[in-house]
């Protein structure tokens, strides 16, 4: 019997959905966006009755912050870390595990009207600690600070989602503050991991097209704008609002926009692997302007700005990424079908909506962009669920 069920084990472990980290992670990222902003909708503005004993806000909040990104950072890390340390891709047992982590949590959210309450908060809390468990061998082996920065990464997530949790168990009003250290943290990554690949993928993948360019090496603009960005992060997170976290924004917003003019976006319009992750780090610059702004025009609501960041750079950076490692690490041409780029046209329209449409019209805009959204995400899942079950397409298994 035991034998039997070992054997049963090393049959699942040995499918191809966990022959690498972003294959399981990618593809439940995409599920959980799909679905996720139409149900929290429904109970926000159409009184559905989801039995969560969460305000609508803040459940929304930790699921697409922790749950939908968290599970697009599990999967990048799992297939990136071991490029980057020179060691046999991650698959098997621990991505299983991983993956049943991450699903248990949002199974434990959905029941939490039937649950104890600190049982998915401590699925929660354990996911990112799990995460950098893993990888922390390889990290700390490579040697390198720019490998070992993403362990104190995972753990101020950590730290986030537990000020959330916090506020969810009711045992403190620090819910806010969690979400807002969580998507900063995010930008911050993708700050420093944007800056390894865009220049570099840019450059390569214009090649084919005939297009020959260098961008430009300004190591003292990436230096300052990822400290300034960590300095008016910890502003707009402790200091909301404030003139002074208004100013530091601006300064950021400014400096990452000059960092993306170095890098040729301009040229990458018949490349959409390309123009997808310019678009999305484009994003990052404007939201960080717009909410550097909230702080000084009274009109501008810093929730339109603050998604300018999520929808439009995370939105967008999350997706384009996804695609490009799905399609790269199965073996596949980096090519978007048409439907993927209709995907990252659903996405950036969500964002222009949820940014600037809720100031006309608040309601039907909020629904336009979830719908937006929502099928963005849902042409990813269909489009690369099965390059994401199935064997790669070179006959590879790794």
């Amino acid at each position: 019997m035991e034998r039997s069920v070992q054997q049963v084990s090393v049959r699942v472990f040995d499918l191809p959905l966990f022959h690498a980290g972003f294959r399981p992670f990618f593809l439940l990222a995409g599920l959980q966006a799909a679905v996720l902003v139409p149900a929290w909708l429904s109970q926000l503005l159409a009184g559905v009755d989801l039995g969560l004993p969460y305000s609508a806000l803040l459940w929304h909040g930790h699921e697409m912050v922790f749950g939908f990104a968290g599970a697009a950072v599990a999967g990048f890390l799992l297939t990136a870390v071991p490029n980057w340390t020179g060691t046999p891709m991650l698959k098997g047992a621990p991505v299983a595990a991983l993956a049943g982590l991450w699903l248990a949590t949002r199974i434990g959210f959905w029941l939490a009207g039937v649950l104890p309450a600190w049982v998915p908060a401590l699925l929660a809390v354990a996911f990112f600690p799990a995460l950098a468990l893993v990888l922390a061998h390889r990290l700390i082996g490579a040697g390198k600070w720019r490998n070992i920065a993403f362990l104190p990464i995972l753990a101020v997530l950590t730290v986030a989602d537990a000020l959330v949790q916090a506020e969810m168990l009711g045992m403190a009003e620090t819910g806010r503050t969690g979400l807002r250290l969580g998507i900063f943290t995010l930008l911050l990554m993708i700050t420093v991991v944007g800056g390894r690949i865009i220049p570099t993928f840019t450059a390569n993948g214009l090649r084919p097209v005939g297009i020959v360019v260098q961008p430009k090496s300004r190591p003292r603009l990436d230096q300052s704008s990822i400290a300034l960005l960590i300095v008016a992060a910890l502003a707009a997170v402790f200091l909301p609002g404030s003139r002074e976290s208004g100013g530091l924004l601006l300064v950021a917003g400014a400096l990452q926009l000059a960092r993306l003019a170095g890098w040729y976006g301009w040229r990458t319009t018949k490349v959409p692997l390309l123009w997808v992750l310019h678009l999305g780090y484009f994003w990052l610059g404007l939201g960080l302007l717009l909410l550097g702004l909230a702080s000084f025009i009274p009109a501008l609501p810093p929730e339109s700005a603050l998604h300018a960041l999520t929808v439009g750079c995370i939105g967008m950076m999350v997706l384009g990424v996804m695609s490009r490692v799905a399609l790269g690490h199965t073996g596949r041409p980096l090519v978007a079908a048409r439907p993927t780029v209709a995907a990252y046209g659903l996405i950036f329209l969500a964002a222009v909506i949820r940014v600037f449409g809720v100031m006309v019209d608040y309601t039907p805009a909020l629904w336009l962009s979830a719908a937006s959204w929502s099928g963005g995400y849902l042409v990813f899942v269909i489009l690369y669920g099965p390059i994401c079950l199935g064997p790669r397409a070179d006959g590879r298994t790794s």
